[in-house]
């Protein structure tokens, strides 16, 4: 399902073994990969020439994501897309090729949601590049280390064109 919906594409699927093969952990931890399979993802193709993999996760306690509200799942365990665990892929060959399967409330939800999504991860990951510049006119470095303390962002540095910091 590569859909082209609004102005941008998107894609439920999953990473590739090669994807996790190049991303152990360690010392990759925050890195979600289940044992039995990998994670399905909600891919968005940005406007900066990556992709972005949000993971689709059952049990969300934080507010960096976007929390589906009208699932049977949901309601129950506070299921949604989760910012801090997102992936910055450049590498076409970590894109697996077969659609991911998801609970048909939480993909209703992502589709007529998906402009909102995207904009508010873009916002995430353009909020973290201002942050590791040393720019505190969005959040002050207390605020910005609870929000991306447990975030993958760091691993993705290159990809997004952050030099020298890690």
């Amino acid at each position: 399902m590569y859909s082209k919906e609004k102005s941008f594409d998107y894609q439920i699927l999953h990473l590739t073994a090669k994807f996790y093969a190049d991303y152990p952990n360690p010392p990759y931890k925050e890195i979600l990969k289940k044992e039995s399979r990998p994670y399905n993802c909600l891919l968005i193709q940005s406007h900066y020439g990556y992709f972005i993999c949000i993971p689709y996760r059952s049990h969300i306690k934080h507010k960096y994501a976007f929390k589906f509200k009208n699932s049977a799942r949901s309601k129950k365990t506070h299921s949604g897309l989760d910012y801090s665990k997102i992936v910055i892929i450049t590498k076409k060959e970590y894109i697996g090729t077969s659609d991911a399967i998801i609970d048909r409330d939480e993909f209703k939800e992502t589709r007529d949601n998906i402009e909102y999504i995207k904009n508010d991860v873009q916002k995430y990951i353009d909020d973290y590049i201002t942050g590791i510049s040393g720019d505190t006119t969005t959040y002050d470095k207390v605020s910005f280390k609870r929000i991306y303390e447990y975030s993958t962002l760091p691993y993705f540095h290159h990809e997004l064109g952050i030099t020298g910091k890690k």
